[in-house]
């Protein structure tokens, strides 16, 4: 079956309705408005008129296009009046037993070839569906906030639903102008699951005393490349929101350890300190604007010399490039002098366990973090051993050409490296759960989540060999399962082919 949606009724005329309802007018299909709430249908078209025509006004459409979007939207008073609907979206609160009910109202109006489908950004649609009589006409069609603006949407399939419904979706989402993925039915579907990694691994960092919250947002969109940092992205969402989303999918993973949530984040939410709607997150905010936090001034000291590992033999040539470069003295010894600064560059370890491996003297050890380069913002870590006078001359050598410099706590996989690790491993399980398609995870959490690219092509340029290795020395040191890699790593990985690579034939 096949079917061609030219008219689509939108019940719940909140953000997300009227944000559904403008890009549907815009596409050319006639939107039936619908809300429970008095006048809130009305309110809803009267906004999106209005915001047509600030969008002609600015030049982005033409004023004939927005009178034409605007003369497709039309207010119904009553459900009854869905019934010539192709297409129903339901927008309303995120009520599991409040969906059913109204889904098993529709079904009883509405034609029987008419696709219903619900935005909802957390629960199952095949619970949803089942209070159907068809759920197998039932699927999941999930925007995201502003939706105008985020031009991706989330088909799901639930465990009955047909395949002409998911294909109407996806076509329907494509006129609208988004980029349309489908997806299982799963905790999460992609976006949200895939975004596990970035704030609960920033979390753990922060419970370690690794680093402070606003070094680690530092660290995560100076160095990594990343628009906003881990702790700004949770103050702007609202802890309100990010919080319960984090035991939401732990919990409906049966407490799996990758979700793992944060006793941090859950504090704040009790105290409410909620983020910028509260004037108080992670960060202060006054009119809206978080407060700079003064970072320290470079020390002045310096490193009589500098012996640089060569363990990894292109990050140990880096290093040592710069320090010649920033007017450092070179040891090239074999072993390093009694006065030398030791200089390690981790992939996945801790300055400890490289001290020890190398026979190095932990006093004067610190790491670099070389993963995403050291031209932007360079990330030294000390051991619990290293002295003052020598992380203070190794931040003042590191720092001495102008870029910034983040000095952490002792910790395997630094920042930037376990985070992202962790990033790529749980996308790479999305795709050996068979979620979705490989290069749909990358489509989706590229612009769902805004990161610099998608999560399998960021291991690809990263090198998947680098992100198993993180991973694995990860796992070794603390004997978490939260690290261990997913077998679609793993096995790309070992034949060194792209994570994008779609399993056997």
């Amino acid at each position: 079956m096949s079917i061609d949606i030219q008219t689509l009724a939108i019940v719940g005329t909140g953000a997300m309705g009227r944000g559904i309802a403008q890009i549907a007018a815009q596409a050319g299909i006639t939107v039936l408005l619908y809300d429970a709430q008095p006048d809130a249908a009305g309110n809803a078209r009267k906004s999106v008129i209005t915001t047509l025509a600030k969008l002609a006004e600015r030049g982005k459409i033409t004023a004939e296009a927005a009178a034409a979007a605007g003369e497709r939207l039309e207010v119904v008073a009553g459900l009854e009046q869905l019934a010539r609907a192709q297409a129903v979206i339901e927008a309303i609160v995120e009520n599991l037993e409040v969906k059913r009910q109204l889904f098993a109202q529709l079904e009883a109006i509405v034609a029987a070839d008419c696709v219903l489908a619900t935005n909802t950004s957390s629960l199952s649609v095949t619970v949803i569906a089942a209070a159907c009589k068809h759920p197998e006409r039932v699927g999941g069609f999930h925007f995201f906030n502003p939706v105008p603006l985020m031009k991706i949407v989330e088909v799901i399939d639930g465990l009955v639903t047909a395949p002409w419904v998911g294909d109407a979706l996806l076509a329907l989402g494509r006129r609208m102008g988004h980029t349309a993925v489908r997806t299982l039915d799963t905790p999460g579907f992609i976006v949200n699951h895939a975004g596990r990694g970035f704030v609960t691994e920033a979390l753990r960092c922060l419970s370690e005393g690794v680093a402070a919250f606003h070094e680690i947002d530092q660290i995560m969109r100076e160095a990594a490349g990343f628009r906003m940092g881990p702790f700004e992205l949770m103050d702007l969402t609202g802890i309100d929101v990010s919080q319960p989303v984090m035991e939401s999918i732990y919990h409906q993973y049966y407490e799996e350890p990758r979700y793992r949530p944060s006793p941090l984040a859950a504090q704040r939410l009790a105290g409410g300190l909620l983020g910028r709607k509260t004037g108080r997150g992670f960060y202060r905010y006054v009119d809206n604007q978080a407060q700079p936090i003064a970072a320290p001034e470079a020390p002045a000291a310096r490193p009589a010399r500098v012996w640089v590992s060569r363990t990894l033999p292109d990050w140990g040539n880096a290093v040592g490039a710069l320090v010649a470069a920033v007017g450092g003295t070179l040891d090239t010894g074999p072993r390093p002098a009694e006065d030398a600064l030791c200089v390690v560059t981790p992939l996945g370890q801790d300055a400890t366990t490289l001290c020890l491996a190398q026979g190095l003297d932990a006093a004067r050890t610190v790491a670099i973090d070389c993963l995403f380069g050291i031209d932007k913002r360079r990330t030294l870590m000390t051991t619990p051993l290293t002295t003052k006078a020598y992380r203070d001359a190794a931040h003042g050598l590191f720092a001495a050409d102008g870029v910034p410099v983040t000095v952490i706590k002792d910790s395997a996989g630094l920042v930037s490296q376990r985070i992202v690790a962790c990033i790529v491993n749980i996308a790479c399980d999305i795709a050996q759960q068979g979620i979705a398609a490989p290069a749909d995870i990358d489509r989706a959490v590229a612009l769902g989540l805004g990161y610099p690219k998608g999560p399998l092509s960021f291991g690809d340029g990263l090198g998947a060999k680098n992100i198993l290795a993180i991973l694995e020395a990860m796992q070794d040191f603390y004997g978490d399962p939260r690290y261990r890699p997913s077998p679609w790593l793993k096995r790309r990985a070992l034949l060194d082919v792209s994570l994008l690579t779609e399993a056997d034939a």
